[in-house]
């Protein structure tokens, strides 16, 4: 898949060929498991689950992401990056179409599967477009986004009348999904045959030099900011419909407005892409994409009248924060094997931020018994982010450092 550090000839064609990858990835990245919670309530009485049981099947991907982010660099040293992509997307094929089988824990395996898979994309997806669009960071990742916003959201449509179609059921409507990880496998098939051989093979190149994010400030603001961005993003997921709810607002309107929220954050995500390189820094654009989630928080709390309007303002910000985060694991680092590495981390412990997120909010509804704390505390933690933004949207790299790793050339 790769551009550089490869022969120029034919270069518009792989060109073409690395693109089609960044979207046919992006289109995988969200839909396996947002489709599952149109489809809970048929699964719960078909499994005879309980509301624990429901909660943590709809979790276990986010604790995935949590605990399998960091292993995605050292994959993608050992295998390749463009093999390493390619065996996740198998991955997740297989993990969509075990879940959907009639065999005992099926839907679990197959869950974890898909959870593993998704995380490893997640992490090198920025790499590899570290690799081959260094100087399109921003505007692919914008685009990614709003692909699989887009395609997480058509999924969350159709997923039901499929399953009620001619009683297929809730198997067949989440195995579709499949089909979406075997077209990206196909047409990355052909960037396959130039991948460089494994580190240990007679193809081994020289260590890439890079000190561990791990170990520097710069990457731990990163990280923050990413898992700061991403409690935003699921404690409304989460409790938007329950909020509105309690607001006198019917379910139906409420299910719309998590439908227009997802539209807007999808075009405040493209729009994102498009404007990041333009400043000097990222401070500008990551500050007020944190502003703009501290108002959305602030205004459910002082002014639940107009709901439509702060979940606008929610979704606006939403966007623009999970573009700029991820752009910034490319942005501040110096190579793409830093980049996976920085990705690893930050999504490691920014996942883990994001799924713990809901839990707490829950836990202070039930602690004051209405919305008013969990609200404010939100808003505190995203005043936070705008801290964060302020010193991950800086201007820098991570430091090079001593040889942490082996990798292949790309």
């Amino acid at each position: 898949m790769a551009v550089s550090g490869r022969t120029r000839t034919n270069q518009p064609v792989r060109a073409g060929l690395a693109l089609t990858g960044v979207l046919l990835i992006g289109t995988n990245l969200r839909v396996a498991f947002v489709s599952v919670g149109p489809l809970l309530a048929d699964i719960g009485r078909e499994l005879d689950f309980t509301s624990a049981q429901a909660g943590f099947l709809t979790g276990l991907p986010l604790i995935a992401f949590a605990l399998f982010s960091p292993v995605a660099p050292a994959f993608a040293a050992r295998v390749g990056l463009d093999r390493a992509l390619w065996l996740s997307l198998a991955l997740l094929a297989t993990g969509t179409v075990f879940r959907s089988m009639p065999l005992p824990a099926a839907l679990w395996i197959g869950t974890i599967l898909i959870g593993v898979a998704i995380a490893f994309l997640n992490v090198l997806l920025p790499s590899l477009i570290k690799r081959d669009f260094p100087d399109r960071v921003s505007q692919l990742t914008g685009i990614y986004i709003a692909a699989h916003s887009a395609v997480a959201a058509l999924g969350a449509a159709v997923v039901v009348p499929i399953s009620l179609a001619q009683g297929t059921g809730w198997r067949l409507a989440l195995g579709i999904w499949a089909g979406l990880a075997l077209i990206a496998m196909a047409a990355l098939l052909p960037t396959l045959k130039g991948d460089p051989a494994p580190a240990s093979g007679p193809g081994r190149t020289p260590k890439v030099r890079y000190r561990s994010p791990w170990t520097t400030l710069l990457g731990w603001q990163v990280t923050l900011f990413m898992g700061l961005q991403s409690l935003a993003f699921y404690i409304l997921m989460t409790w938007l419909p329950s909020i509105e709810h309690d607001q006198g607002i019917s379910e139906t309107t409420a299910g719309l407005h998590v439908s227009v929220f997802l539209l807007v954050g999808m075009v405040s995500s493209l729009l994102t892409g498009g404007l990041l390189h333009r400043f000097r820094d990222q401070r500008p654009v990551a500050v007020f994409g944190s502003l703009l989630a501290t108002a959305g928080f602030l205004g459910l709390l002082l002014a639940p009248a107009v709901p439509l309007l702060w979940v606008v303002i929610s979704a606006a910000g939403a966007g623009s924060l999970i573009v700029t985060a991820l752009s910034l694991f490319s942005l501040r680092t110096t190579n793409h094997v830093q980049a996976a590495s920085l990705s690893g981390m930050a999504q490691s412990v920014g996942y883990g931020i994001g799924a713990a997120g809901p839990v707490v909010f829950g836990f202070l509804y039930d602690l004051s018994g209405d919305w008013t704390l969990p609200l404010a505390a939100s808003a505190g933690a995203m005043a936070v982010c705008c801290g964060m933004a302020l010193l991950a949207g800086r201007n820098r790299v991570l430091p090079e450092g001593p040889r942490t790793g082996t990798t292949r050339s790309a």
